[in-house]
C-alpha cells in the first residue's frame, strides 16, 4: 500500500484592487453577468466572465428551471457558448462571482463538481491551462493556475 497526499496551491487576493487590470475587467463583467442569472428557486446568482486568447470576453449567467435539475451554471454557460462561437480560441482565464437574495456572500465560491469536470475536459482538449479566479461579493479573491488544482483525479476521456 502506497499513501499520497494531494493539495491545491491557491493565490489568495484581499481586493479585486490588487487583482491584474484584465482580470478586474473580468471581475466587472461576472459582475454583470450576475445580474442577468435566472435563479428564482435558490436565489443564488452566479455570473462568469471568461477571457479568449484573441482577447474576446464571454460571460454566462446560472438558469434555474422548475424541472430540477434542468437548469445550468453560469461556468457552463459561458464555456460552452465560447466554444460554439470560437470553436478554436483557448480560453486562457475565468472568474466566478456569486451573490444571494438572501445574505452577504463573504466567501469564495468555486465551481460545481460538474462544472469542474466540463473545464477540466476544455483545458484537457486545449492543452493549455486555464487560470480560474473566484469570489463571492465581497471578500477574498481564490485563485487557482489550473483546473487540475481543483480537480486533481478528475475523470478523462482515455478512460472511455
Amino acid at each position: 500500500m502506497k499513501k499520497i497526499e494531494i493539495s491545491t496551491p491557491l493565490t489568495i487576493y484581499d481586493s479585486v484592487e490588487e487583482l491584474p487590470v484584465d482580470v478586474q475587467l473580468l471581475v466587472q463583467k461576472s459582475v454583470e453577468a450576475r445580474k442577468t442569472a435566472y435563479a428564482p428557486y435558490s436565489n443564488f446568482n452566479v455570473g462568469a466572465a471568461l477571457m479568449l486568447e484573441n482577447g474576446k470576453i464571454i460571460i454566462g449567467s446560472n438558469q434555474e428551471n422548475a424541472a430540477y435539475p434542468s437548469g445550468i451554471c453560469a461556468e457552463r454557460v459561458a464555456i460552452w457558448k465560447a466554444a460554439s462561437d470560437f470553436p478554436n480560441v483557448k480560453v486562457v482565464k475565468l472568474v466566478i462571482t456569486a451573490s444571494s437574495n438572501n445574505k452577504i456572500v463573504d466567501s469564495p465560491v468555486s465551481p460545481c463538481g460538474a462544472c469542474r469536470q466540463t473545464l477540466f475536459e476544455y483545458e484537457s482538449k486545449q492543452d493549455e491551462l486555464i487560470e480560474i479566479y473566484f469570489m463571492g461579493e465581497t471578500g477574498k479573491i481564490f485563485k487557482t493556475d489550473s483546473l487540475k488544482d481543483l480537480l486533481p483525479i478528475a475523470f478523462i476521456k482515455t478512460l472511455l
